[in-house]
């Protein structure tokens, strides 16, 4: 029998249609000065980024309308330094490039995300980062097929992200910018200082030169730590404000997190998450522990060559979630050992023996504390062979 199934909803929605009902309440609520092209005043921007706190924020009554709430308490999206955010927002203001830099999994593209849907009400105009990038993915290409018809004309002319974003003066996202080729990289030089690209295929018309609208700017990421890494050029670094992005320092934060965006993608996967608190934070001492090299008792920890990452350990959460879901059998601490075994064997084989050693420090010494969870952890150590 063959089943037919009506279009699939889309499995995650860009930041401005998901927080679409709150970026429209901030800016409503917030009616103080915009930068050129900004849809939310730059203090909205870091509201809607790190949250309202404990403040329900509540629109005035002559800025209400249909479909927006009147109270609102906004959650926070990013779990990280405010200053940090407050930061990226004043160079945005600016109109400089923002560059976050960081380990894998730190949540930069997520910022990147956010920054761009705040400010300019799309996150769309991005680039991702290859070795196989062109200069097109910069500047422009060509509708071959015009092209040949017609010859050079602004029909003919395809604009990439970037050069949408200059037009209409908005952000333009560039991932893992270090991917791209040095001489990739470097087409970004003029677009950030001269705030123009030349087209000269159409020399003598008035679409010859596209100079950036009011309000446009470039949000970059680079994984610095990861292989393949095009070092950038010492003229561009210039053209950006670098912005480090750290693991989340409190643990009750990241233990959150983990649980909240591991709901969320169990959900995605038509079921209810049912994994024990008590599970999450182990699991997430586990890699607190990993990627510092100390654990909270001031053990030492060899550290793995592969980053023990908050978003790596959303993936494990969310499988053990997906894995109770449809595959109940026993309990879910016993599926704990496989999965960071697959977490950890991804860049150094030497790795395992790391994650053994931590099984024979810490996970032994917990368990002779007395600790339930830590001596069932204790017992599965055969699993990690």
């Amino acid at each position: 029998m063959t089943m037919v199934q009506d279009q699939a909803a889309p499995q995650v929605l860009a930041a401005e249609e998901r927080y679409a009902t709150e970026l429209a309440f901030l800016a409503a609520h917030d009616d103080g000065p915009r930068p050129p092209g900004w849809v939310l005043t730059p203090r909205a921007v870091v509201t809607f980024v790190c949250g309202s706190g404990d403040e329900t924020l509540e629109l005035p009554k002559d800025r209400r309308a249909d479909g927006l709430p009147a109270r609102l308490r906004v959650p926070a999206k990013f779990v990280g330094e405010r200053a940090l955010v407050e930061r990226c927002v004043v160079t945005l203001a600016g109109e400089r490039g923002l560059l976050l830099v960081g380990e894998p999994g730190t949540a930069k593209s997520m910022l990147s995300e956010l920054l761009a849907a705040a400010v300019c009400g799309t996150s769309a105009l991005t680039v991702q980062g290859t070795a196989g990038t062109t200069e097109d993915a910069f500047r422009y290409g060509w509708n071959y097929a015009l092209l040949l018809a017609q010859g050079p004309s602004r029909t003919a002319l395809v604009d990439s992200p970037v050069l949408t974003a200059m037009r209409s003066g908005r952000v333009a996202r560039v991932e893992e910018i270090t991917r791209c080729l040095p001489e990739v990289q470097d087409a970004l030089v003029s677009i950030l200082s001269d705030r123009r690209v030349s087209v000269p295929e159409l020399a003598g018309s008035e679409d010859a030169q596209v100079a950036a609208a009011s309000g446009f700017t470039v949000i970059a990421t680079a994984n610095l730590r990861d292989r393949g890494v095009s070092e950038m050029s010492a003229a561009l670094k210039r053209r950006f404000n670098f912005e480090t992005v750290g693991p989340i320092a409190d643990a009750a934060a990241e233990t959150s997190l983990v649980r909240r965006q591991a709901t969320a993608v169990v959900e995605r996967a038509g079921a209810a998450f049912g994994v024990d608190d008590a599970v999450i934070e182990a699991l997430v001492t586990v890699f607190r522990d990993l990627r510092s090299g100390r654990s909270d008792e001031g053990w030492d920890v060899e550290r793995p060559g592969t980053v023990m990452s908050t978003a790596e350990a959303v993936q494990v959460a969310a499988s053990l979630g997906v894995a109770v879901a449809y595959l109940p059998a026993g309990d879910v601490l016993d599926l704990v050992p496989g999965h960071l075994l697959g977490v950890v064997r991804k860049d150094d084989p030497a790795d395992h023996g790391r994650l053994l050693g931590y099984w024979d420090g810490p996970v032994r010494r917990r368990a002779e504390d007395g600790s339930a969870m830590w001596r069932r952890l204790w017992d599965l150590r055969e699993n990690l062979r």
